[in-house]
């Protein structure tokens, strides 16, 4: 049986760590692991813990962190992972997985297709209230294929929901140690990675409980107001800081030397520098990059027109 590994990162999550253990437990799949980094909690979460490893001894390992926050203590999680794992799946503390989730994500992947390439699967969720109330499922399906072209300007998955095997694993292990300040958020990482050098494949039958409460790292939305909300902080988090460009400039140092054809180019083009007008028109003009939105993928050229991006 196919073992997995699920990379749960946790911080002061005594209110719902215990839910989301055992909802990982209680999957379908049997050969499934939990490997634990607390990142410095100030709460009960380590004691909650503790009591899990001694109840669980086989199945859950703890690592005893200090605060490095989310994006380093999910890099710290997969450089400790288990090597003969065959997947590796990333774990909010805050969630509750369905049943099914493991199995179903091996079931997507299990293929000789995809044993040798790095490959990851990622899924839509079920919004809920902090009681686990169903709002109905979240996101909508991508308005187009998951591409590296997308990934440059847009995250599209949702880290809890990612389960990768391990070629895509060992990429990361194998490459150059990379600085986790100028990354985004871990999944956005293995967006932009795997999408460069293997296979994404999204599913859009929910896993998981995406529960939204006032601590959320990331929180999603089904209202109009809210989703223009969260549109909004995601422009005024991603924009005008050159953060994209940051976390591009670090994928092309570690990973630019095989890149190949178009992806190469189109990585050069938006790193170069564009200090005039005429600069940023012919970019604009020669990009294939591009958010799930139309709407926003115009948005993003105004940006890069008045120098913004």
């Amino acid at each position: 049986m196919k073992k997995v590994q699920v990379l749960l990162s946790a911080y002061n999550g005594e209110q719902y760590i215990s839910e989301q253990i055992q909802s990982i437990l209680n999957q379908t799949h049997a050969a499934v692991s939990i490997l634990i980094r607390d990142d410095g909690s100030t709460d009960k979460t380590m004691e909650l813990l503790d009591q899990w490893v001694t109840t669980h001894p086989d199945k859950i390992k703890l690592i005893k962190g200090t605060n490095v926050g989310v994006v380093s203590s999910f890099f710290e999680l997969l450089r400790a992972a288990d090597a003969e794992a065959d997947y590796y799946s990333f774990c909010d503390q805050d969630d509750v997985w369905l049943d099914h989730k493991v199995e179903h994500a091996i079931a997507r992947l299990d293929s000789s297709i995809y044993t040798e390439v790095p490959a990851m699967v990622f899924t839509s969720t079920y919004l809920t209230d902090d009681e686990l109330n169903r709002k109905g499922a979240w996101p909508k399906p991508p308005a187009q294929e998951p591409s590296f072209f997308n990934a440059l300007y847009e995250n599209i998955a949702i880290g809890a929901t990612i389960t990768m095997n391990r070629s895509a694993r060992n990429l990361f292990i194998n490459s150059q140690s990379v600085d986790s300040q100028k990354v985004l958020m871990h999944d956005w990482w293995f967006y932009l990675l795997v999408s460069a050098f293997g296979t994404v494949i999204y599913d859009n039958k929910p896993s998981m409980l995406y529960r939204q409460h006032n601590n959320n790292v990331v929180g999603g939305s089904n209202s109009i107001v809210g989703k223009l909300k969260s549109k909004w902080t995601s422009f005024k988090r991603h924009t005008g800081k050159d953060l994209l460009h940051k976390q591009a400039s670090e994928f092309d140092r570690i990973y630019g030397s095989r890149l190949i054809g178009e992806q190469k180019e189109q990585l050069d083009l938006f790193l170069a520098t564009r200090t005039r007008f005429m600069d940023r028109l012919r970019y604009a003009r020669k990009s294939k990059l591009y958010r799930q939105s139309k709407a926003e993928s115009l948005l993003f050229k105004f940006f890069i027109l008045i120098g913004f991006i």
